[in-house]
């Protein structure tokens, strides 16, 4: 559909000013343009430049809450892990409290060296961090372990440093061929897995026939369990293969298993507690992100846990009230992988030149990321699910270069009415129409800036309209893929 553009500069100027939104009161799917500021050249990063940025990240950090979350507040793939790992240096405890494998989180260390971690919390990378994989993560064993073994070959110690929850379910091989059939099964509508078995292990555990980490405590009963999962999913896939060899060879197989997995299993919910009591410092790092939540995201185009607040405690065993500051991650731009409705997703040039400057690449699949504008309607959607205290806003750097920047602001529906929230309907969502502002983009590279007042006054310009949209201001800004490129805002 082409799109008119509506140009006054001094009624936009005015709009922006009052930190009201400028599109409503635009007929459906056009364009408000914004008044382009001259381009600014950042300075060098100065000696005190430098001591000012270690005094602000020392400030931001310090002020956090003694229970804390990192939480993706898009479809994923925002930079959760490059935070967690920033931050974790002043934690005692980084916990994931859902998903499993299917989450990738992309981290580099101090000599800029890159890890690609999955299941393992990102805290792993400092010494003095305990990492837990909380009752609301579903654990693959030889991933798990496959993970682990690369960690300690970089020189990454792992033992003694990761407790593993006694109540978090087994995630096997078979759940994982399930996962694939039942794709294959739902053809051109294919949910867009990551095919690591995650939803057929959780629709186990809501099944009720699940096997938790406990049970391998029980060798004795072990395998009449697993083979009620065998023969469950032989009834269910024409294609699944299953004969008592298979579960004999499984059963000894995770006999091994359970032997190497033991010195990490813990009541987690009880060593969390005792810390809250002892008043040690725990960092919640979220998997996926909100926008696929089972229940608030894009159903059925979702994960299948709760990667939103709520999860914290179901899938940790905290009480709510503990939990204090909440981070929400979020890209200058929106990503997405697999299927489900995208209202500001770019196609063609557009689309790739974003793919390609951000290396949109999926960390556990390696496939291409679906790209678009910022969507504000459902960044706001995921604060107000979330109660974010603050926001990261990642690769700021991606958008440098442009003449103009878009921003998603509000929904239209196809009889032009405005949509006052984002919507559960897909059928409705499918047929939005966005209203885009749009802003002056910035020429400079910034990934050397440190500094907030050094970066160019259109980038500026466009992280406080970010602010003022979304009502949450932004304390973090990436402008690179490494430790140091943060600003601290």
């Amino acid at each position: 559909m082409s799109l008119s553009t509506l140009s006054h500069p001094a009624a936009a100027a005015a709009a922006a000013g009052s930190g009201k939104s400028l599109s409503p009161a635009v007929p459906a799917g056009y364009l408000l343009r914004l008044p382009k500021t001259r381009p600014h050249v950042p300075a060098a990063v100065s000696a005190a430049t430098a001591a000012v940025h270690a005094d602000s990240a020392e400030d931001r950090v310090s002020a956090l809450s003694q229970v804390s979350g990192v939480l993706g507040s898009q479809w994923g793939d925002e930079g959760k892990g490059k935070l967690v790992d920033v931050l974790a240096p002043r934690f005692d405890i980084v916990a994931r409290c859902q998903g499993g494998a299917n989450a990738g989180h992309t981290i580099y260390n101090a000599e800029g060296k890159k890890f690609a971690l999955h299941l393992v919390p990102s805290g792993i990378l400092h010494e003095g961090t305990l990492c837990v994989v909380g009752n609301g993560a579903v654990i693959h064993v030889p991933g798990f372990f496959g993970e682990i073994d690369g960690l300690e070959s970089n020189g990454v110690r792992c033992d003694g440093r990761i407790l593993v929850s006694d109540r978090a379910h087994l995630l096997f091989d078979l759940h994982q061929v399930v996962d694939g059939l039942r794709e294959a099964e739902l053809e051109n509508s294919f949910i867009g897995t990551t095919k690591r078995g995650i939803g057929p292990c959780y629709s186990s555990k809501v099944t009720r026939n699940g096997l938790r980490v406990c049970d391998l405590r029980h060798m004795d009963t072990f395998g009449d369990k697993l083979d009620v999962l065998f023969k469950d999913a032989a009834s269910r896939f024409q294609g699944f293969e299953y004969s008592k060899s298979m579960l004999k060879e499984e059963v000894e197989r995770y006999k091994r298993f359970a032997e190497r997995l033991e010195p990490f299993i813990a009541d987690t919910v009880h060593v969390l507690n005792e810390s809250i009591q002892q008043k040690k410092k725990i960092l919640v790092e979220g998997g996926q992100a909100t926008m696929l939540d089972i229940d608030f995201g894009t159903y059925p185009f979702v994960t299948s846990s709760s990667p939103s607040a709520g999860g914290i405690c179901t899938g940790l065993g905290i009480a709510p009230r503990v939990v204090g500051d909440l981070i929400g991650v979020v890209k200058a731009y929106t990503s997405r992988v697999g299927s489900g409705p995208f209202p500001t997703e770019l196609f063609g040039e557009e689309g790739d030149r974003l793919r390609k400057a951000g290396m949109e690449f999926g960390t556990t699949t390696g496939r291409p990321r679906r790209c678009g504008w910022l969507d504000v309607v459902a960044l706001k959607y995921c604060c107000q699910i979330n109660g974010f205290s603050s926001l990261n806003l990642t690769k700021l750097d991606v958008l440098s270069g442009m003449s103009e920047i878009k921003v998603g602001v509000s929904y239209n529906q196809a009889d032009g009415q405005k949509l006052q929230s984002f919507p559960g309907d897909l059928d409705t969502l499918e047929q939005v129409q966005v209203n885009y502002e749009v802003l002056p983009g910035w020429q400079s590279d910034i990934s050397s800036v440190r500094s907030y007042n050094e970066l160019p006054q259109a980038a500026r310009h466009y992280v406080e309209r970010i602010e003022e949209l979304v009502g949450v201001p932004v304390h973090y800004i990436g402008v690179g893929p490494g430790r140091d490129a943060l600003i601290y805002k």
